[in-house]
C-alpha cells in the first residue's frame, strides 16, 4: 500500500500541511491518538476505508428506508459482516440483539432502578472505576460538555441493581462506555448490557466468572484442533490460555484492538453471537503462528500475544473482519455447545 500511495501522499502534503494537522488529535469516538501514532499509514488507510464506508452507507440505507425495526435475514447477516455504518449501529444492534424487545416490555423499568433506594457498597465500587475509564476520552473527561461518566455511573448502577448476584465487576465499565459512545443513550445502552450479560455472555461476568473461564479453555481446544502447532508451544512453555487472552475475552477486544475494529466486531457479536469472539482469537492466533511458535518461553508468549494484536493487519478492520469468516474455517454453534459442557464440567471438577 506504501508504494501505491507515495505519489498521492506527495500531492497531499503540499496541498495542506502534515497528515497529523489533516487527521487530528481526536479520533471520530472521542479517543486521544497515541503519541507514536502513524497519521501517514493511518490517511492512507482511510482513503480507501472511506470510500467502502460511502458504498455501504448508500445500500443501508436504502435497505433501511426509515424503518425503526428490522427482521434477521441471510441479507441483513451478509450487511452486518461487512459492517453497519455508526448512525445505524444502535438501531441494529438493539434489534438484532432483542435489546430493543425488551425496551419497549419494560417501559419505565430503567428509571425505576435509578430511583430505588442504592446500596451503597455497589455505589462505591463503580464510582472507584469511574475515573479509569476511558480518561484518554473527550468525552469522559469531567470538563466535557456533556460529560458521559454521569451516564455511565447511572448505565453501571441500573445493571448492578437489575443483576444483583453480579453487581459490578470491573470489565463493565469499558463495555458500557463503548455502548453510551455509540447510542449517546443511557436507556439503550442499558438494555444493550442486558442482551451481552444475560442472554449472548452469560456468566462472563458473575463472581466465579465461569462463562469466562470456560470460554478461553474452548479456545484452548480449538487452537489444538485447528492450530496444534500454537497448542503445542503452549503446553511446552507452561502457558495457561487465561494468562493471554482473559483480556480479549473480558473486554470483548476494547483496548485490545482499534476502535473501528471492535466496533466491526461488535456488530456481528450483536447479531451473531459469542461465536465471534472465537472466529476473531482463531485468525490472530492463526495469522501468527509462526511468530507465536519462535517463543522460548513463557514471558515470550505474553509478549507475543501483546504484540499480535497491533499492526497493519488489524488495522485494516474491513479485510480483517473478512478474515474472520476464512481463517479459522467452519465453527458451528453445535461444536462450540459441546466443547463449552465438556470445559465447564472440568473447571467445576478441579474448582470443587
Amino acid at each position: 500500500m506504501e508504494k501505491k500511495h507515495r505519489a498521492a501522499n506527495g500531492s497531499r502534503s503540499a496541498a495542506g500541511g502534515s497528515a497529523k494537522d489533516r487527521v487530528g488529535r481526536w479520533d471520530p469516538y472521542g479517543f486521544e491518538r497515541s503519541e507514536d501514532f502513524d497519521y501517514e499509514s493511518y490517511e492512507e488507510l482511510m482513503s480507501e476505508y472511506l470510500v467502502v464506508l460511502t458504498q455501504r452507507s448508500i445500500k443501508w440505507s436504502k435497505l433501511l428506508k426509515g424503518k425503526s425495526k428490522v427482521q434477521k435475514n441471510v441479507k441483513l447477516k451478509r450487511y452486518v459482516r461487512k459492517g453497519i455504518p455508526n448512525e445505524h449501529r444502535a438501531l441494529i444492534w438493539m434489534t438484532a440483539s432483542g435489546a430493543q424487545d425488551q425496551l419497549e416490555k419494560n417501559p419505565g423499568y430503567y428509571q425505576s432502578l435509578l430511583g430505588a433506594k442504592h446500596d451503597p457498597k455497589l455505589v462505591d465500587t463503580i464510582r472507584t472505576d469511574l475515573n479509569r475509564t476511558f480518561p484518554d476520552n473527550i468525552q469522559f473527561r469531567k470538563t466535557s460538555s456533556p460529560c458521559l461518566q454521569k451516564a455511565l455511573y447511572n448505565v453501571l448502577l441500573a445493571n448492578g441493581h437489575h443483576n444483583p448476584t453480579v453487581g459490578y465487576c470491573q470489565g463493565m465499565n469499558f463495555v458500557a462506555g463503548y455502548l453510551l459512545i455509540i447510542t449517546k443513550d443511557e436507556e439503550k445502552s442499558f438494555w444493550l448490557m442486558d442482551a451481552l450479560l444475560s442472554r449472548i455472555l452469560p456468566d462472563y461476568y458473575s463472581p466465579a466468572m465461569l462463562g469466562l473461564k470456560t470460554d478461553q479453555e474452548v479456545l484452548g481446544e480449538l487452537v489444538k484442533i485447528k492450530i496444534p502447532s500454537v497448542w503445542q508451544t503452549m503446553v511446552d512453555h507452561n502457558v495457561m490460555w487465561t494468562l493471554v487472552v482473559s483480556r480479549w475475552f473480558i473486554c470483548l477486544y476494547i483496548d485490545v484492538l482499534p476502535v473501528e475494529t471492535v466496533l466491526r466486531i461488535w456488530d456481528c457479536l450483536f447479531y451473531e453471537g459469542s461465536k465471534i469472539l472465537f472466529r476473531v482469537a482463531l485468525t490472530l492466533i492463526s495469522q501468527n503462528q509462526t511468530l507465536i511458535q519462535q517463543a522460548q518461553s513463557m514471558p515470550d508468549v505474553c509478549q507475543i500475544f501483546k504484540q499480535i494484536a497491533h499492526g497493519p493487519f488489524v488495522d485494516e478492520c474491513h479485510t480483517f473482519m473478512q478474515k474472520i469468516f476464512t481463517e479459522p474455517r467452519s465453527l458451528s454453534m453445535a461444536t462450540l455447545t459441546k466443547l463449552r459442557a465438556t470445559c465447564r464440567s472440568r473447571i467445576i471438577a478441579e474448582e470443587s
